[in-house]
């Protein structure tokens, strides 16, 4: 009881401070509620397309509104940008698992600094940003014996730390066709990301997220978990987009692969010793006359170095591939809001004999602004499923299923509840099906 008054009051403070930066009647078009922060997609359209504007692969992953910088006196031309995240989530174990009728708290802040260079005068074309990360979490996977995470936050220990979550460089090389972006970055927010929407000019009809689902495989796919840089170690690397069309790109990086080693690649600096991880990724978006939108992308990996499980079963270099995409299925009130529904769906292989899981497929329904006096309101729900490694696990494989409530209190402050049921947690063989519950305050500024 006394951690979760503990959490109580640090969720009110993190919506006192976000109600005093003020807000607008609308939720912000360039705010991802996922737990990995927010990616702005900063998309450009061509006449002929009209107000569909295309490219999921014109993305900056940069955290936050810039409220908070523009409080402090910089507006959105001074070419200076301050923003943040923060995240109050509690979960709690109804029944299953390890540890039955157990909860935990995580705490997460973020602190962002952008410098657009041309805003700034200095160059054209040039984006510099820098991200500070504080965690203070528990192993909630780990009480119910989920391999895959009903809940997205927790990673490797340590749980409570500080760290430079980002520190890179982006360089248009041929404008809006060729751009690069080296440092330390997070990889999800460019590859395999089936929560990056499909932008309009119309920004009423823009949607924060595909999805707010509150598990893990909305953020890494389980067969990219163990190698695959993102929340919370970043890793230093490098990463090339190409934007053959409007609607279609074509993306490829190189990072530091220690994180394969169960090195926490997001609290040391770049390490040159042999271990890579290697993602290529394209896709396209569509609309049609009735605007249902949509987009696929489809990527492939390699892992470098030798590999070794506990047990002492090792593989050097690891491939796999993935694929992902969303479709709006329905407007409520088309050319009036963006009511109505989405739907998305992911898959992923890989050959690996040494990560958890090496099969995987998902996918979900979004219901957005359906609920009468909540226009801003959507509520979904996800499945997922995977195959576990065999020379691991003694369980075959693990599901997965969720559904969510997110109320949108202010464009800034999003709560999201979700229910979480797994019939056979893959941990362990005996353990009985996990009902579990999850809690989730979001506040961007």
């Amino acid at each position: 009881m006394k951690r979760f008054i503990k959490y109580f009051f640090a969720s009110f403070l993190s919506l006192s401070f976000c109600f005093s930066l003020g807000a607008a009647d609308e939720p912000s078009t360039q705010t991802d509620t996922s737990s990995s922060g927010s990616d702005e997609p900063g998309f450009t359209s061509s006449p002929d397309e009209g107000s569909f504007s295309s490219n999921p692969g014109e993305v900056n992953s940069v955290i936050g509104t810039g409220d908070l910088g523009r409080k402090m006196g910089f507006d959105k031309d001074s070419g200076i940008r301050i923003g943040g995240l923060v995240i109050e989530d509690y979960s709690y174990l109804l029944a299953g698992g390890y540890f039955p009728h157990k909860g935990g708290g995580t705490s997460v802040v973020f602190l962002n600094l952008a410098l657009d260079t041309e805003k700034l005068k200095w160059w054209k074309g040039g984006l510099f940003s820098a991200t500070y990360l504080r965690y203070d979490g528990r192993n909630i996977n780990a009480y119910a014996g989920s391999i895959q995470g009903y809940n997205s936050l927790p990673g490797l220990p340590p749980l409570d730390r500080n760290e430079i979550y980002e520190l890179w460089f982006r360089q248009d090389i041929i404008k809006k066709k060729f751009f690069m972006r080296i440092g330390q970055m997070i990889t999800t927010f460019d590859f395999a990301n089936v929560i990056r929407p499909v932008a309009f000019k119309e920004e009423h009809l823009n949607l924060p997220a595909n999805t707010s689902l509150t598990y893990n495989p909305i953020f890494i796919m389980p067969t990219l978990l163990g190698v695959m840089p993102g929340f919370y170690n970043s890793a230093f690397g490098v990463t090339a987009t190409y934007l053959p069309t409007h609607s279609s790109y074509i993306s490829y990086g190189v990072y530091d692969g220690n994180l394969a080693r169960g090195k926490n690649t997001g609290m040391r600096g770049p390490q040159f010793n042999g271990y890579y991880f290697h993602v290529a990724e394209t896709g396209f978006a569509w609309s049609g006359k009735k605007k249902m939108h949509g987009n696929i992308g489809f990527g492939g990996w390699y892992q470098s170095g030798k590999l070794t499980t506990a047990t002492d079963i090792s593989q050097r270099g690891e491939t796999g591939l993935y694929i992902f995409g969303s479709q709006r299925l329905w407007w409520q009130h088309p050319g009036v809001d963006s009511s109505g529904l989405i739907g998305f769906f992911q898959g992923g292989w890989n050959n690996s004999r040494t990560l958890q899981m090496t099969r995987f497929a998902g996918g979900g329904l979004t219901f957005y602004g359906l609920v009468p006096c909540r226009k801003n309101d959507s509520f979904g729900c996800g499945a997922s499923w995977t195959k576990l490694n065999k020379n691991i696990f003694l369980r075959y494989s693990e599901m997965m299923y969720q559904a969510y409530y997110q109320i949108v209190f202010t464009p800034n402050i999003f709560l999201t509840t979700s229910f979480s049921y797994i019939p056979d947690p893959g941990a362990d063989p005996t353990l009985d099906a996990v009902y579990a519950f999850t809690s989730r305050l979001i506040a961007v500024f």
